[in-house]
């Protein structure tokens, strides 16, 4: 059994621990988050209010707690659509390949071609911004060829493996080979890569929202916060720390599970 590595271990505990804040979140928030105060604005970091308070009076820690559950949320789905839609097509191209597989391995080129981001504000202009659930769709679309181009490519290594062939001569066929003995097989390729996917999507969303065509009003967003925070750093540099930090922690935990995963595989995406 090969024994967890520090970068897994380390992954783990700060993933850990912003999630159970997150988790939190949609129960509880010290104040809430959307409330404007009469009392002071713009205080800086105290025993009532963490992180301080921005130029509204609201309370930043209750606002971070919450647009990181907003941005968690549409990253994981939008992985969730990336990674089954993905895996589905470049599980079928890598198996079968042929002219299908080469005509939709074509489609992916064109589309990774372009930048994602810019593929995402295309979509969500076309669906309408402001909207998480577009935001969701327009990012779980621009990443369906990323995780296409992995799945077929791992796929395409192992399809004429002896284990496989023994399948074939048992009798299985091709939807039984595919997801009972080559998806578990390449699972220390895919789950890293749903790891970058992730961290990909929390920056893309962050984008979206900072640029006002993602997340907005009511719904809290970290990139959004980052956008509101733009005006107040010389007056409340907390607002701007607290928002940035918990985005960089947030990818830097699940890049830390995402390294052990490659590590503890011995592959490298």
């Amino acid at each position: 059994m090969k024994r967890m590595n520090g970068f897994l271990l380390a992954g783990l505990i700060l993933t850990g621990i912003l999630t159970a804040m997150i988790l939190v979140s949609f129960f509880w928030t010290p104040y809430d988050p959307n409330a404007m105060e009469a009392g002071p604005k713009l205080c800086g970091p105290s025993l009532a209010h963490w992180m301080g308070t921005d130029s509204f009076g609201r309370d930043i820690f209750s606002r971070v707690m919450q647009g990181a559950g907003t941005t968690f949320a549409i990253a994981a789905a939008t992985v969730a659509i990336g990674a089954v839609c993905g895996t589905a097509v470049g599980a079928v191209t890598g198996y079968f390949g042929g002219v299908v597989d080469e005509a939709l391995m074509r489609v992916g080129d064109a589309l990774t071609a372009f930048p994602s981001i810019l593929l995402a504000l295309v979509i969500i202009s076309a669906v309408g911004p402001g909207n998480k659930y577009n935001v969701v769709l327009a990012l779980g679309l621009v990443f369906i060829p990323s995780f296409a181009r992995v799945t077929r490519t791992a796929v395409a290594a192992v399809r004429d493996a002896n284990y496989v062939k023994s399948a074939r001569l048992m009798g299985a066929s091709s939807a039984r080979i595919i997801i009972v003995h080559i998806l578990p097989n390449i699972m220390p390729v895919l789950l890293p890569a749903m790891t970058i996917g992730f961290n990909n999507a929390v920056l893309a969303e962050a984008s979206m929202s900072y640029l006002g065509v993602g997340v907005t009003p009511p719904d809290a967003s970290l990139g959004y916060m980052l956008s509101e925070a733009q005006g107040m750093l010389t007056a409340a540099p907390w607002y701007v720390l607290g928002t940035g930090v918990t985005i960089v922690l947030l990818v830097f935990g699940v890049g830390l599970i995402g390294e052990g995963l490659q590590r503890r595989g011995g592959e490298v995406v």
